[in-house]
């Protein structure tokens, strides 16, 4: 009998299940690297973009036009691998340290095997039996995100497998052309995965890092175009989805009346209007007082420079033979204060 390690701890990618207290608490901690900081370009207007995805072009929907010349696939596969992979993968001894059976790098179960990410692949040869059907997609999403809460490996470890599991889920979303609500919700879960990731990827040690940050927010860039297809497909003239001002807050783009007026968008608004008057001080309160985590996590790296921006401020406008007090100065970066 095979010995199954599947759990499934409750697991909320929901940003409102972040807190103040981590608020506070993140931001009264002092910055440790730059390591983790976006690539800025030399455009003075870039400071308008903290995630700044092409819309969809005129080639794009060709594209999805196109597709219609396609087969109309829907998966039979009842695992979260399928069979022939598994087997395959076994014997080539490429599984993942959370996909062997009892540490065995060449055994692994359909409760621990989750198909991988396959680049070189065509619709038009791929057989049903290796493709998943929405329900085994869903309860896949579910599976891998549950590894999130994980302390056993470090974070990279975490990430890079469910980096490429999630991919292998979308591309199985894409080629049954699965674009009804449920896929906006797993889209969603998928995107808050990439968004944390940028946060936690800032206190890796990996020399490799940077590339891991490059190609992250590479992925969240492309699910979260797909995301707003997916709301403009599933958009209805009564009502709009409930996560849609959340995941478009953290893409400032011209979107619906509605979703401008909405909560998060309002929020997205001012923290950009302030960020670029160079208005710290509201920046940092605003910030603290009503970002949510997976807001905070797009705003991190950007604090360093508003803080950074605070102190040259400080130093052009104050009295050179007058000393500025450390404590004031924490409370004002609200950053925590070391010193006695």
């Amino acid at each position: 009998m095979e010995k199954s390690h599947r759990h499934h701890p409750n697991h909320s990618s929901s940003s409102s299940s972040s807190s103040t207290h981590f608020r506070s608490q993140k931001f009264r901690s002092n910055p440790t690297t730059k390591d983790g900081k976006f690539t800025k370009n030399n455009n003075p207007n870039a400071r308008e973009d903290f995630v700044k995805p092409r819309r969809p072009s005129q080639q794009a929907q060709q594209h999805v036009d196109d597709s219609s010349n396609l087969p109309v696939l829907l998966g039979t596969c009842p695992f979260m691998c399928p069979v022939a992979e598994r087997v395959q993968r076994e014997r080539l001894r490429d599984l993942a340290v959370f996909e062997r059976l009892d540490g065995n790098p060449r055994k692994t179960s359909s409760d621990l095997a989750v198909k991988k990410f396959c680049r070189t692949i065509s619709i038009r040869d791929m057989p049903t039996s290796d493709l998943r059907p929405l329900p085994v997609l869903e309860d896949t999403l579910d599976y891998l995100l549950s590894f999130l809460d994980s302390s056993e490996h470090p974070f990279e470890v975490v990430h890079d497998f469910i980096f490429d599991r999630t991919r292998s889920i979308r591309q199985d979303l894409s080629m049954q052309n699965i674009d009804n609500e449920k896929a906006i919700y797993m889209y969603e879960k998928m995107v808050r995965f990439h968004v944390m990731s940028l946060h936690k990827l800032r206190s890796c040690t990996n020399e490799n890092i940077s590339s891991v940050h490059y190609l992250n927010m590479e992925q969240l860039t492309k699910a979260l175009t797909t995301l707003f297809n997916l709301y403009d497909a599933n958009r209805s003239s009564e009502s709009i989805n409930e996560n849609e001002g959340e995941s478009l807050s953290l893409w400032f783009r011209q979107v619906p009346i509605p979703i401008i007026k909405s909560k998060e968008m309002c929020f997205a608004r001012r923290i950009l209007r302030f960020f670029r008057m160079g208005n710290y001080k509201r920046f940092l309160l605003t910030t603290a007082a009503e970002a949510s985590f997976l807001q905070y996590c797009i705003i991190e790296p950007y604090i360093i420079e508003v803080r950074e921006l605070a102190l040259s401020c400080i130093n052009n406008g104050g009295y050179k033979l007058h000393p500025y007090p450390l404590t004031h100065l924490s409370k004002l970066l609200m950053m925590k204060c070391l010193w006695p």
